[in-house]
């Protein structure tokens, strides 16, 4: 088993090529749901993700339901600015993804409001509207790591 991360919609392809390197580096799946806002063949994916991409267990989809319906009955976390409970409230389990949306928008309003129990954030002051994506999702995922004991890593 490993963790996931879903990037829905993502659109600056530097973010996603760092993300890559982090699951490369983890052993962590990630999904990817378009439309993506870059080609997959950008030098600057590529060059954010290094020469790890061989390492990366990766998956296209084509909206969000295809990854709920491929993956029905694991656990879904949802990264959002508009949550009331942080991160560090839920316990993670191996298996559990977690589910980030586009850069400028974040997740659509539609689906947080279909999962309201798993919407977490992480806390920051007002100076900022959020952090950015790709240092958001090694936040998260370390502590997932760090709950279940970094197993696997040395």
């Amino acid at each position: 088993m490993a963790f996931h991360i879903v990037l829905v919609e993502p659109e600056i392809p530097a973010n996603t090529g760092n993300i890559s390197r982090t699951c490369a580096a983890t052993g962590t799946h990630l999904h990817l749901v378009r439309p993506l806002g870059f080609d997959t063949d950008d030098k600057t994916l590529k060059r954010a993700g290094l020469d790890y991409w061989h390492s990366v267990k990766l998956e296209y989809h084509d909206s969000f339901d295809e990854v709920l319906q491929a993956y029905a009955g694991h656990r879904f976390f949802f990264a959002t600015t508009k949550a009331k409970k942080r991160y560090t409230d839920f316990e993670f389990q191996d298996g559990d993804f977690f589910v980030f949306g586009k850069e400028t928008k974040g997740l659509p309003e539609s689906l947080l409001n279909q999962h309201p129990e798993t919407l977490m954030r992480m806390p920051m002051s007002d100076a900022v509207r959020s952090l950015n994506l790709s240092n958001s999702a090694a936040i998260i995922l370390y502590e997932g790591l760090r709950q279940t004991g970094f197993v696997g890593l040395t």
